[in-house]
Formats: C-alpha cells, structure tokens, sequence
C-alpha cells in the first residue's frame, strides 16, 4: 500500500525589515531613502522562498513506467461543472433530448456506442468508457466532449468486442489501463499505453460462436480479476474458459491462486456480466443458461450461488462497497440493490434503482468520492432516446441493514 511521509509544506519569508527613519531625519535624507527603496524594487523586492518539505514516496508497483511516455490519459484541467447531480430531481419535469443534448444533470456523456465497460479515474470526474462493437475507450466529463483515448480491434461476434476495462492497481505511478478484447483467434487482456499499440498481456482465452464477454477488476492485492465467458464450450477443468483468473500485471498466475503455477482461481462461469471486488468478498455476476445467478467467488469451484434471478433480468457490471452491493440489469432495466451483512448473509430488503428511468443498463463502476456510474446499452437492443447511450453518473444508497433475508 502506498505509504507517504509528505509534510504540510513551510513558506519562510526572507523580507527585510521595513525602513524606519532616525528621529533626526533631515530633509536632506529623502533622496537617498527613495533612491534605495527603487533599488530594493528593482531586485524584486520582498522574496518568500517555499520549503517544499519530504517529498511524497510510494513503494514502486511492479513493471511501473515499463513503457514509458506521457500519460495515457491525462485527468482534463477543464472547471467541473455545479454538482446538480446530487440534488433531488424530479425525472418527470426533465425535458426530452434533443440530439446530443441531454438536459438530466445526471447524464455525463450522450450518443455513444452500447457501452459496455466503465473505468472512472483518480479525479472522481473523469472516465474512461468502453464501446462493446467498435472497441473506442473514450474519455469522458459532464459538460465536455468525449475524447477518443485510443481504438482496441475487436471481434464483436458471439457477444464478444471490448467488455472489459480496468485502471492498473498502481495507476498513480504508470498510468496504464488494461482491457478484455475478443479477436478473431481468441479472447485476451491487454495492456493500454499512451503512444503505444494495444499490448497483449495475458492470450489464449477461448473464443467460441458465443458467450464470449469477460469483465475485469483489480483486488487490492496488485492482481488483475478477470471473469471469463464459456464460449459456449462443455465445461473442462483445464480450459481458461469460464472461469475466474488472478493474473498479475505481467499476465502470470498472481499469488494466492489455489494452484500457484495456474491463472486458474475459480471454475463454473457461463456468460459473466461483471466482477467486483468489495469488503473482502470478490462477487461475480452472470447469465447461465436457465437464470441469471450471484456468485461469491471462493478458491476452486464457485458452488452455489449467493443471489438468483429466474426472470432472467440480464445481470451486468457490479459494484461492491461496504455493506452494500450494485447489481446493474439491462433486461430489467435498473439497478438491483442488496446489502451484504458481517455473518455472509444478505441484510435487509433488496431494492430497485432507476426502473426504467435510462433504460438498459450494464456497465458500472465506482468513483473515489462514492459516486455510481452506469453506462446504459440501450442500441443494444432496448428503447433508445435521442442522446443513447449514455453515462450516468448518480449517488448510490447507503450501505448497512437490518432484518435478514
């Protein structure tokens, strides 16, 4: 974990002391007074020379600024605009889009492809965004245009494309972004940097006729988490294919694996939606073949399943945070709240968000400052309004509960 020694910086002023004539000052004097005071002006003046005191220091994460160069994508220095998002708003008295042009305070960024992936940045008002089919990661702010980052090439068949996108577990230092892609031989992580082609990091990834879409996380733990779709290939132990894999950011096996020579952490996945990380807990979502399911990822086999939808709402991107857990729905068109207590148990009543307020939904993410964002795949097959799809950026429900469920 980073560590600093930073001190609160100290300003030490070098000023002379102002000029005080003697009692006995004659007339005769001034002259020579103001002639020194325009010289004192003429060298600058009173100087004031900052200590910038211990400088900040972080342990360095492994392969940091391996590729070297600028930033891939530098936090934009543009004014954030009033945070309307976060007073309440009454959706029936916001007016229609019109084009690209969304009144609802609450939309970020409008008339991109179905995105299929959120990654918000250390800024808490910037983000990077994936488009399933085209494979564009732009970046985007409220009030300001998106900014095409950079363009992964993809196979976007068998539901397959750019799924995944994920900030590097030291970010701070390297700055480098990493991706799930479906290509035409497989499906692969990559590795995005500023000036430099998409990188493989982690290959060989089964890829089938469908159920090829993988999401990705980090652990805290400086591992990547990537949740692998079957393929639609028969379930095999050794396969790569639906399963959960910890892999570090040089694509090998990350430690505390059950097998430390495997990738392979989890078996039992069919069509993932997301995987996120949380309390301790890592959860994955996703679409078997009769209902949508709730894992709660452990070592081995991934066993029964922690939450379960038989209406099939088309389970997406997760967010975990303290006590409580964001389950985004594209079927069901909201977000599905439930709230993880401290015996394992779910806690509480499980809630519905924004039913039917933008639509489809399927990319979450979760900001610094608490913020949810959602991206909405509503050209994907939903109801589509003049400025889909979008990205939502709102202020999730608070965490805890009380009665069990």
């Amino acid at each position: 974990m980073p560590r600093s020694s930073a001190a609160p910086s100290r300003m030490h002023s070098r000023c002379a002391h102002p000029f005080r004539p003697s009692v006995d000052l004659v007339i005769g004097r001034v002259r020579r007074a103001l002639a020194g005071t325009m010289l004192v002006l003429a060298l600058g003046g009173c100087a004031t020379f900052p200590d910038d005191g211990p400088r900040d220091w972080r342990e360095k994460v492994e392969n940091a600024g391996e590729l070297g160069g600028p930033p891939l994508v530098p936090e934009s220095e543009a004014p954030e605009p009033p945070p309307e998002e976060e007073q309440e708003t009454d959706p029936s008295a916001i007016p229609e889009p019109t084009g690209c042009v969304d009144p609802d305070p609450q939309v970020v960024a409008t008339c991109l492809g179905p995105v299929s992936a959120v990654a918000v940045l250390p800024d808490s008002r910037t983000a990077l965004v994936a488009e399933r089919a085209t494979g564009r990661v732009l970046r985007v702010q409220r009030g300001v245009e998106p900014v095409l980052v950079t363009t992964v090439p993809v196979d976007a068949s068998g539901g397959g494309g750019l799924t995944g996108l994920v900030l590097s577990p030291g970010y701070a230092e390297d700055r480098l972004v990493y991706a799930y892609a479906t290509t035409p031989e497989d499906n692969r992580v990559l590795r995005l940097a500023s000036g430099e082609e998409p990188k493989p990091v982690f290959t060989g990834i089964p890829r089938g006729a469908r159920d090829n879409a993988g999401a990705l996380a980090t652990d805290g733990r400086n591992a990547l988490v990537i949740a692998t779709g079957s393929a639609g290939l028969a379930p095999d132990a050794a396969s790569l294919a639906g399963k959960v894999l910890r892999i570090d950011t040089l694509g090998r096996p990350a430690e505390g694996n059950p097998d430390p020579a495997s990738p392979i952490y989890s078996a039992g996945l069919t069509a993932p939606g997301g995987v996120c990380v949380g309390g301790g807990e890592l959860w994955v979502t996703d679409r078997s073949n009769a209902r949508d399911v709730l894992f709660r990822a452990t070592p081995g086999q991934l066993g029964e399943p922690a939450w379960t939808w038989p209406e099939r709402p088309g389970v997406g991107g997760c967010v975990a945070q303290p006590g409580l857990l964001l389950v985004a729905q594209a079927g069901g068109r909201a977000v599905f709240v439930l709230r993880p207590g401290e015996t394992g148990a779910f806690t509480g009543a499980p809630e519905t968000l924004l039913q039917n307020r933008y639509g489809r939904l399927s990319a979450t993410a979760a900001a610094p400052d608490g913020l949810l964002w959602l991206g909405t795949v509503n050209k994907g097959g939903g109801r589509t309004v003049a400025s889909d799809d979008r990205v939502i950026r709102i202020q999730p429900p608070s965490g805890g509960g009380e009665s069990r469920i």
